[in-house]
């Protein structure tokens, strides 16, 4: 018998005491139990989110999410500012394009990432742009985009900025208000310790009076209506109860902890992850500031990334990622993210070891493990 382990990044592990609560019996949607939790929760996600505005929550996954910040900010024919350096951002493209809105990309290759020189000149070039449309934790190649200094551009003009913090959520800082967003979106199933299928949308004021202007067609997500039912407690639609019932609980354990606290837990982890993948000699595959979410580490010569992935799951009983897209086969990840602490990445380096010694790589056991080791003693 091999213990699994989860160290992908989404969904990633959850904690007993949220599972536990996810058994707990059903609440009827339209009870007052019902709104106190409702309202409990939103509140604690405005905290997390560092936000005095109000945060809604749908039955969605992250995408969910963020189609419903294009379909409320957005009319067919506006232009939109993509920051695109991985799968995540060209996500943010490819709905603005379904729904007629235009697209200004402002790319970098994969394991890169967008100056804000870049978005300063694109907005003084396009002063016309409704939203700049970002992703703080490009997941598909584990970069950190600059989401405080695109806000401190924009803040300061017409155009929105509205960021993906799906897998940053509750593992690196993007204060909503203090940095001036317009937009946040997230879901559960990543640094929120939860099932996947909540989704959750913060907007600030100005952004709410964008909204009363936008004509993207939608029903679902109209936030508008959606947040005059949940300032009663409701959700205007069947929510999924049961994982509110686990957010309630998790939302607790992070709080406990201190976000403070959550966000330095999570960039120890991710540099032991690096300085432990670099000690075999592997390359990491980040070369902007790396996301304290996910480590991507560049498959050796002659093997393939996905050969990795199998290995660690067949092999150990580990879910890590591999590549997205063009990367597919040439990368695979390791996530730090969420319910994990330093045993759960020193697993992890362990079995890297194998698994590399295992494809025909010269691997001296202990080199990974011993690095990280050292990290996590200096610390503390």
């Amino acid at each position: 018998m091999k213990k699994y382990h989860l160290l992908a990044p989404g969904p990633t592990p959850i904690p007993p005491e949220v599972l536990q609560a996810l058994s707990r019996p059903i609440l009827h949607h339209r009870t007052p139990e019902f709104e106190a939790l409702f309202e409990r929760v939103r509140r604690g996600l405005a905290r997390l989110s560092e936000t005095q505005g109000d945060v809604i929550v749908l039955a969605a996954s992250g995408t969910g999410a963020m189609e419903a910040a294009v379909v409320n900010l957005c009319s067919p024919g506006d232009l939109a500012v993509v920051i695109s350096c991985g799968k995540f951002g060209e996500r943010w493209a490819d709905i603005c394009r379904a729904f007629g809105v235009r697209v200004l990309t402002l790319d970098a290759p994969y394991g890169q990432s967008v100056s804000p020189e870049r978005l300063e000149q694109a907005l003084r070039a396009h002063g016309e742009a409704r939203v700049v449309f970002a992703t703080q934790s490009e997941t598909s190649t584990g970069v950190l985009e600059d989401i405080e200094s695109y806000a401190r551009l924009t803040r300061s003009t017409e155009t929105l900025l509205v960021v993906d913090a799906v897998s940053s959520f509750g593992a690196v800082a993007c204060p909503m208000d203090a940095w001036g967003l317009d937009g946040l979106v997230t879901g559960s199933q990543k640094g929120l310790m939860c099932p996947p299928g909540l989704a959750f949308v913060a907007l600030s004021e100005r952004a709410w009076a964008a909204a009363d202007r936008a004509t993207c067609p939608k029903h679902y997500w109209d936030l508008r209506t959606e947040r005059r039912w949940q300032a009663k407690g409701q959700a205007q639609y069947t929510p999924a109860v049961s994982l509110l019932m686990g957010l309630d609980v998790a939302i607790g354990l992070l709080e406990r902890e201190g976000l403070a606290a959550a966000h330095r837990r999570h960039d120890r982890l991710a540099r032991a992850a690096r300085v432990g993948a670099e000690a075999l000699g592997l390359a990491l595959f980040a070369r902007a500031t790396p996301s304290p979410a996910v480590t991507s580490v560049v498959a050796p010569p002659g093997v393939d990334g996905e050969a990795v992935v199998r290995a660690y799951g067949e092999g150990h009983n580990i879910t890590i990622a591999g590549g997205q897209g063009e990367m597919k086969g040439r990368i695979f990840r390791l996530a730090h993210l969420g319910y994990v602490d330093d045993l759960d990445l020193i697993t992890g380096l362990a079995a890297l070891e194998r698994v590399m010694a295992s494809l025909g790589q010269p691997v001296e056991y202990g080199t990974a493990v011993a690095a990280a080791q050292r990290l996590f003693a200096k610390e503390g």
